[in-house]
Order: structure tokens, then C-alpha cells, then sequence
């Protein structure tokens, strides 16, 4: 029996929490490295060594968070289609896509939604394009992101046949490709970052692109 008035040792209660917002942390300080680092140096100059000494990490924490350099650029694009709000800018799409009755205003809340994930996620795409050519791996990649962004584009379009408001003579993967084309890094890097076209007129631009283009 124990003495009264000892203390008695109790099992500590693990949190977990403190933990993975740790661990978060440091992803984000680890990405943001990277993608400082991606942008001003190029793909092929940035080392994971960089990554690592500019996030005040090791090597090993790089690697075992992201498996090399194709996985940073994977992670920030993820990161970057999140948008800005405090849920990913897809689930809201999605949700408006099929809230709304009016197709144009569905494209128009597209042409919106594009304007905020662009400048995050433009970037670091076409500096995966331009290393791709010299890296298989990252062409690898290129071709992933690709094909997961056409398979949205053509959830899109179907969305827009299934409702009836495609025009007659469009077909859904002739839809799709039009929607491929206007929510492209390339499209934006054109007029947005070379031609300086402001983003409200960039949004206006693409949303009467898709609208004349699809609707009937």
C-alpha cells in the first residue's frame, strides 16, 4: 500500500497534435525553401542540399519527407491548388459547379477560381516544363500533373453535357480540351506574365473564351 501524501507517478498522456503541427511546420518552411529556391536558381541548379540548408534542416528529413526534388515540386503545386481560403479552391469549385442552375455563371466562377490558383501554381509549373526535356523523371511528373489536371478538366465538361448546356456540335473530349487549354500555366504566362495583362481582365478574358466557346 502507498505511503499517503507520495506522489504517485502517472503514465503522461500523449499528444499527437503537437506533434503533426510540428511536422507541418516544417513542411512549410522545407516547400517554401524549395520553391524560393526553384524560381530564382532553375530545377537543375537547386540541390536538395540547398533545400535543405536554406530550411535549417537535414538532407534526410528532405528525403524522407519528399523523396528527392520531382517529389518538392509535386508537394508545392499541391500546396499551390489549395488557393487562398481556408478550404482547397477544387472542393469549393466543385461545390458551386453544382449548386448554381446557370452554366455561364459556372464557367465565370471558373474563370475566378483560376485567377486565384494561377499565380500560385503557374510558376513552379513552367519551371517543371523547362527541366523536363534534360530530366525523365520530372517529364515523368510533368506528364502525371497533366493527365490529373485533364481528368478535372473532363469532370468539368461532362458536368456542363450532362446538364445539356454544351453546344450541339462539341464533343465531351472537344470539351474538355477547351477547358485543358484556358486553366493552362502557358495560357497565363502569355498574357499575364508577359503581356502584363491585370488578373481581373485575364479572369474576364478566359470566362467569355470558354463561355463562347462551349455554350450554346
Amino acid at each position: 500500500m502507498e505511503p499517503t501524501g507520495s506522489p504517485v507517478n502517472r503514465p503522461r498522456r500523449y499528444d499527437s497534435s503537437g506533434r503533426r503541427r510540428q511536422a507541418m511546420e516544417n513542411q512549410k518552411v522545407v516547400l517554401d525553401a524549395a520553391q524560393d529556391l526553384f524560381l530564382a536558381d532553375g530545377y537543375a541548379a537547386t540541390t536538395v542540399a540547398a533545400v535543405a540548408a536554406a530550411a535549417g534542416v537535414s538532407v534526410e528529413t528532405v528525403y524522407k519527407q519528399f523523396g528527392g526534388k520531382p517529389g518538392l515540386v509535386r508537394a508545392i503545386r499541391d500546396r499551390a491548388l489549395e488557393g487562398a481560403g481556408a478550404e482547397p479552391t477544387e472542393r469549393r469549385s466543385d461545390r458551386m459547379r453544382d449548386a448554381e442552375v446557370d452554366p455561364r455563371r459556372i464557367i465565370a466562377n471558373w474563370a475566378s477560381l483560376s485567377i486565384e490558383v494561377l499565380p500560385r501554381v503557374a510558376p513552379i509549373l513552367l519551371v517543371l516544363r523547362s527541366a523536363a526535356g534534360a530530366d525523365p523523371a520530372l517529364a515523368d511528373l510533368r506528364d502525371q500533373l497533366d493527365a490529373d489536371r485533364l481528368e478535372r478538366m473532363t469532370d468539368n465538361a461532362r458536368h456542363l453535357l450532362d446538364r445539356g448546356a454544351l453546344r450541339d456540335d462539341l464533343t465531351l473530349a472537344e470539351a474538355r480540351d477547351v477547358l485543358f487549354t484556358y486553366s493552362s500555366p502557358e495560357l497565363y504566362d502569355l498574357l499575364v506574365l508577359r503581356q502584363r495583362w491585370p488578373l481581373d481582365r485575364y479572369a474576364a478574358f478566359i470566362g467569355d473564351a470558354m463561355t463562347g466557346a462551349l455554350l450554346a
